[in-house]
């Protein structure tokens, strides 16, 4: 049986998102490593997700057939992932004491891998997971299986080649249950996007490959729900482009680039918890 751990009432989303994205910094700080910034950015994004409504999931039976599914393309942001994760029911938080440890309880590594309750395929290496996300999508239709795939990517992989070519064939397939949900913040690991290749006009782009296009603020809960509760296309997959902030939430991590792979030490996480009561 399908269940959902939801509600659509946008007050309690955004205080679930806070709720999440304190719980982020603090897994990415227990470790010492991980990616704080693409987690925050990314945090009111999978909260709609998964306790919006949104996905049709059973966290105690993660294989249904006919779940939806979630490919986290941006594969480095685990300390988001299994936060989300965690908080649905997937494995006990306990668990999240061995993250980016060998070994650990779940097997919470520092990239996504399908030993993990609730993670479909292992993404971390950037531009692969819509390609992985479409062939999933099309597995539905052979298998006259009715759910969704959502994929999020990051704007920094959108410079990988194949991210097109999966656009391409996305398309011709018409495959109508993909919604690809790119986390545009703007900053990538070292440098800002636009000066490292301009993805602008985006919009066009994503239109230019057939493909039905949605912008929103990505941190507006009431637009990201909106975008995500509206009816599928009859033939063309979907994009969602939500613009975003690297680092959302916390005033000195906000659009930096010395946030993208550093976890916060004792007395930043501090400041962050107090900036995200």
């Amino acid at each position: 049986m399908i269940m959902t751990v939801c509600t659509d009432d946008i007050a309690s989303l955004e205080k679930e998102a806070k709720e999440v994205r304190k719980d982020s910094l603090k897994l990415i700080h227990q470790a010492g490593s991980g990616h704080p910034g693409g987690s925050l950015s990314g945090a009111d994004i999978l909260t709609a997700l998964y306790f919006g409504g949104i996905m049709k999931y059973d966290s105690n039976n993660p294989k249904d057939p006919s779940r939806d599914r979630f490919v986290l393309s941006k594969g480095h942001v685990t300390g988001l992932l299994y936060t989300v994760l965690s908080r649905a029911g997937f494995f006990p938080k306990e668990d999240l004491a061995g993250y980016r440890k060998i070994n650990s309880e779940s097997n919470l590594s520092g990239h996504p891998h399908p030993k993990t309750p609730g993670v479909e395929i292992a993404t971390g290496s950037l531009g692969q997971g819509l390609s992985v996300a479409n062939g999933i999508a099309l597995s539905a239709r052979l298998d006259n299986l009715n759910f969704k795939v959502y994929c999020l990517l990051g704007d920094g992989e959108l410079q990988e080649g194949q991210v097109w070519e999966a656009a391409m064939s996305a398309q011709k397939f018409k495959t109508n249950n993909l919604v690809a949900i790119v986390d545009f913040n703007k900053v990538a690991q070292d440098n800002i996007t636009k000066d490292l290749k301009d993805l602008e006009p985006l919009e066009e782009k994503w239109a230019s490959f057939g493909w039905e296009v949605i912008r929103i603020d990505g941190h507006n809960m009431a637009e990201v729900m909106g975008a995500l509760q509206k009816p599928l296309d009859a033939t063309r997959p979907r994009v969602i482009i939500a613009d975003t902030v690297k680092g959302k939430g916390v005033s000195f991590m906000e659009g930096k680039t010395a946030w993208h792979g550093v976890a916060p030490g004792d007395e930043d996480l501090e400041r962050a918890l107090k900036e995200l009561e």
